[in-house]
């Protein structure tokens, strides 16, 4: 036991001390929470550029229909046809040009934008937002409706479910759907990802060393299984440090954004387009300001449901499943780098360990719609695919009996597997020089001595 300890040592100490360790360790909670909230903010952000668009409306049904905005100009063009404001595009400095051209159907007509490069999603949302309602404004007056604009402002409903999860004792915590299906699918990815990525550091750790014969010399001193053992429990205590650092981290930026928006919610001002409605168009106003309650309401009640998630149940399920996940695969990876000389005759040899994990992401997908359906119920249990799958259904809520199950056959299966893999590897570490099937390596496990 004190040689594994010794090797799993030089193999936790050899991996943390790299630079590369540190930065991925400290930098990706903050590059993952960039990639969550930079596209958001981005979009979020106003385009600053003034863009004059000129319109020439042969209908003459649409004449200053299209209101001007802060960034984008209209300009209504009677003097000058389309095609010479086409033209001389570039000199006029338009940004582009809306033609308006009349059709058979009534009430509706034909719109073409001209620009020298591709209109941006603003301006060509402004314009089509506008004109369809003022479409939809005409059609409806066709039908004499008297207080119509009263009517569709009563009758425009919102509507948002509150999800209650009642536990066995009969407490209620509000949940939410979208919350756990987001769960589920980090932490299966995350599980896929970190699994596939260590299991194969393990498999190049063993093949340079066997290529670089230093495994002949440390095999003098330990026996192969011992060799293997250190090496695999290293990268886990790596492995755990590095998920420890991340669920650290994370919780600090969680919390923190958490709070931001809370705090945004609870004392938004009203805006000054909201007060030049209310002086405008009172009722507008009013069905505004439903809608602006509405949405703080369902924010407020997302962030409740996020907060009720158990979370120590989902970071311990993470840790376990991780752990022993990576523990069965790393075996296999292992005992596949003691049969080879370089990475390039891997592939083969790789492609049955790495099936159940691709099997297990396709069935990941089912899994978050029907967490409870027997597909996914029975994939958790499967030792090569659960510690994907029930990651996928533990933010759902799993009866107790089927997450005891299930990790009782995932640490039953790693013990066999890693005794099996053992057999193998003591075998393969010391052969050099021929290419070997699986075939070749499942009779080393019958060797004796």
């Amino acid at each position: 036991m004190n040689k594994i300890f010794l090797i799993m040592q030089r193999e936790f100490m050899t991996r943390v001390r790299k630079k590369s360790f540190i930065i991925t360790t400290l930098l990706s909670p903050i590059f993952f929470a960039a990639i969550a909230i930079l596209p958001s903010y981005l979009a979020s952000l106003e385009v600053t550029e003034v863009r004059t668009v000129a319109v020439v409306d042969n209908t003459k049904q649409f004449i200053d229909v299209i209101p001007s905005t802060e960034y984008i100009k209209v300009t209504y063009v009677t003097d000058t046809p389309a095609e010479k404001v086409k033209e001389n595009l570039n000199e006029t400095g338009y940004y582009a040009l809306l033609v308006i051209d009349s059709t058979s159907t009534p009430n509706q007509a034909a719109f073409t934008i001209y620009s020298q490069k591709q209109p941006a999603i603003d301006v060509m949302q402004h314009l089509e937002n506008t004109l369809e309602k003022e479409i939809e404004a005409r059609k409806l007056k066709t039908y004499n409706i008297d207080n119509l604009d009263k009517i569709l402002a009563d009758v425009k409903t919102s509507i948002s479910i509150k999800s209650i999860k009642v536990s066995q004792t009969g407490e209620e915590k509000e949940s939410n759907t979208l919350i756990a299906m987001a769960i589920a699918y980090i932490m299966s990815f995350l599980m896929y990802m970190m699994v596939l990525i260590t299991g194969n550091q393990v498999m190049q750790g063993v093949i340079e060393e066997k290529t670089n014969r230093v495994v002949e010399v440390i095999i003098s001193s330990v026996k192969p299984f011992q060799m293997m053992a250190g090496k695999i429990f290293g990268m886990a205590s790596v492995s755990l440090l590095q998920i420890l650092i991340w669920v650290v981290m994370t919780a600090a930026l969680a919390g923190v954004g958490i709070n931001i928006i809370s705090s945004k919610m609870t004392t938004k001002p009203a805006t000054e387009q909201m007060q030049a409605m209310a002086q405008a168009d009172p009722q507008m106003a009013q069905v505004q300001e439903q809608a602006t309650a509405v949405a703080n309401s369902e924010g407020m009640s997302f962030l409740t449901a996020l907060k009720n998630q158990n979370f120590p149940l989902l970071i311990g399920g993470f840790i376990f499943y991780f752990l022993f996940g990576y523990l069965l695969y790393a075996a296999m990876f292992a005992a596949v780098g003691s049969a080879v000389e370089s990475i390039t005759d891997t592939q083969q040899l790789t492609l049955p360990i790495t099936l159940p994990l691709i099997l297990a992401i396709i069935v990941m997908i089912s899994g978050i719609k029907s967490p409870d359906g027997p597909l996914a119920f029975w994939f958790s249990l499967i030792p090569f695919t659960s510690p994907v799958i029930m990651l996928t259904r533990l933010p759902f809520g799993v009866p107790t009996w089927q997450l005891a199950l299930s990790a009782t056959l995932l640490v039953g299966t790693f013990i066999l597997i890693t005794w099996l893999a053992a057999k193998i590897y003591r075998v393969g570490i010391l052969m050099y020089g021929k290419k070997y099937t699986w075939k070749e390596m499942i009779k080393w496990i019958s060797y004796r001595g």
